[in-house]
């Protein structure tokens, strides 16, 4: 007769809690906080119409990343940068600057 026994499979941790134990893991959970934050800040200042295609990219030293969903949105927001700079610098950020890039379909 031939058993086959099933090999032991560790514990899975939920990933809330991944986040919370792992030093890494939790700087990256500051910056997607940040990055959040930042889009909330400046969302009264786009279109309406714009709004929607703007997602919340990168944050590191050099500023903040914004991702538009297509090239129309990203002439848009690069006509706006200059307002949405300003009021993050009134909401308390300290950045160089917004970069705004086109996000690519995957």
């Amino acid at each position: 007769m031939n058993t086959k026994t099933t090999p032991a499979v560790p514990a899975s941790l939920p990933i809330a809690d991944a986040l919370l134990r792992s030093a890494p893991l939790a700087q990256l959970r500051l910056r997607l906080r940040d990055s959040t934050d930042r889009l909330e800040a400046i969302r009264d200042d786009l279109p309406p119409a714009l709004s929607p295609h703007v997602q919340p990219g990168p944050v590191d030293e050099d500023g903040w990343s914004l991702l538009a969903a297509n090239g129309a949105v990203a002439a848009k927001l690069r006509q706006l940068q200059p307002r949405l700079e300003e009021r993050l610098r009134q909401r308390g950020w300290t950045m160089n600057t917004i970069r705004i890039k086109v996000q690519t379909k995957r």
